[in-house]
């Protein structure tokens, strides 16, 4: 990851860097991983996920 600081502007260069670790899904791995997940919650998460995924992909189409 490269994050350019253009005229000394600190504060535009983080908000970009916050931007793309936002991106990326940093902040939501942190937060996962923050806490013990039992597996049949993990194995409820991830179907939701799927379902979330497939409803955003039939409504893209």
């Amino acid at each position: 990851m490269d994050i350019k600081v253009y005229g000394n502007d600190i504060e535009k260069a983080l908000k970009a860097l916050k931007r793309q670790l936002q991106k990326e899904g940093l902040f939501k791995e942190i937060k996962k991983r923050s806490f013990y997940e039992k597996p049949s919650e993990k194995e409820k998460r991830k179907q939701r996920e799927a379902k979330k995924k497939r409803i955003k992909a039939l409504r893209f189409r």
